[in-house]
């Protein structure tokens, strides 16, 4: 079904509204990330985004550097390599 459209019986079951706009589903899936050592990088940068985002805008420059230089830098403490160039360039303009 398209993003935001329900299947059968009218759930709806896209990642975004289960994991994400649901606030039982968003607990229980970050809970599953930090639990899990394969998924506990991933699950640290969505909290860490997520503070990102509620930054005052003189911080977002050195939270962003602090953010690339842990998730998104080989070697870095909690480097996640799944992610792709694309998602992890820095922002121009």
């Amino acid at each position: 079904a398209p993003p935001g459209h329900t299947q059968d019986g009218g759930q709806e079951t896209s990642f975004r509204w289960q994991c994400v706009e649901q606030p039982i589903g968003k607990l229980l899936f970050r809970r599953f990330l930090e639990g899990s050592p394969e998924f506990a990088a991933a699950g640290a940068l969505w909290a860490e985004i997520e503070a990102f985002e509620q930054c005052e805008d003189a911080e977002r420059e050195a939270a962003a550097k602090k953010l690339r230089s842990r998730f998104f830098t080989p070697g870095g403490s909690e480097h996640c390599g799944f992610l792709t160039a694309a998602a992890t360039a820095p922002a121009t303009g």
